[in-house]
């Protein structure tokens, strides 16, 4: 996830094996910067547990059940309500040890790449989920190293076709 000024933030699905990547637009709550804030109630910023876990929910399940059995995040409280979201989507949620962004180094060369599009800074409230669409789609179709130099698009393609195969081992 990434936040920007104003504090209106990104979430991302990177997909481990083939680094598809899902920018997930995380519109603010209904009230933000209306309604004073209350000394330990529920945040109403865009990426407060309860905008995360139904921007997480509705990105995840439009995935294939087989590429959503797991999630790793980092310790933000985003995603403080991680029971929920895995009663209602199926994947486990692991959390990265505090300060230790190499186990997640899909993710961290992801943000890289992300902030070609998303300086520090950044007003990331001008984005619309459209917008946010199309830089995924920019991210998914560069050719990768760690990827024989396929693109991620075409990797998760063929992911999806072993799925859909008779017989097919389940990944994961």
């Amino acid at each position: 996830m990434i936040i920007g000024a104003g504090r209106y933030a990104i979430g991302t699905i990177v997909e481990r094996k083939s680094r598809s990547t899902l920018l997930v637009d995380l519109p603010c709550m209904e009230g933000y910067r209306e309604i004073p804030p209350v000394k330990n109630g529920s945040a109403l910023g865009g990426y407060g547990a309860v905008a995360m876990n139904a921007a997480l929910t509705k990105s995840m399940t439009a995935l294939p059940e087989q590429l959503r059995k797991t999630l790793t995040w980092d310790r933000g409280k985003e995603l403080s309500v991680h029971a929920q979201f895995t009663l209602e989507t199926g994947t486990k949620v692991f959390f990265a040890d505090p300060n230790s962004p190499w186990q997640r180094p899909t993710n961290e060369n992801t943000n890289g790449l992300r902030r070609l599009y998303f300086p520090k800074g950044t007003d990331l409230s001008l984005w619309s989920a459209e917008d946010l669409e199309a830089v995924a789609l920019a991210l998914n179709n560069r050719p990768r190293k760690s990827l024989d130099w396929k693109t991620p698009a075409e990797v998760f393609e063929e992911q999806l076709r072993s799925l859909q195969q008779p017989g097919a081992a389940p990944t994961g």
